[in-house]
């Protein structure tokens, strides 16, 4: 196994939640505090922290505290090992795709002969 595939493990374990990619999804467009993130998700702030938790050990997010407050900051470079990854795949079966392609032409020219 390659190194990374923790890496990549946790990164789809915590984009695996809805209510994760939510949260992502609010923080794309700029930093929010825990009580933002939690408010239209309908869930009890424990259980918005320990999806945030997730998050950050995924290193999707990056949190600060400010007194009382707890902002969140997506880190949309952490996305890049899974980016790298699904090139990979997409490579792989489009190369396949592209040899059975090849295969059901050359079988279909013999047909007709």
């Amino acid at each position: 196994m390659a190194k990374h595939d923790i890496d990549l493990s946790n990164l789809f374990h915590a984009l695996a939640d809805p209510t994760r990619r939510a949260m992502l999804t609010r923080l794309a467009q700029g930093p929010a505090p825990v009580t933002e993130l939690a408010e239209p998700t309908g869930l009890r702030l424990p259980t918005v922290m320990r999806h945030l938790s997730v998050l950050e050990e995924a290193g999707l997010i990056a949190t600060a505290k400010d007194g009382r407050v707890r902002t969140c900051a997506i880190v949309p470079e952490a996305l890049t090992p899974m980016r790298t990854w699904l090139d990979e795949q997409r490579a792989i079966w489009e190369s396949r795709l592209d040899r059975l392609d090849d295969y059901v032409k050359k079988v279909m020219e013999e047909k007709k002969k």
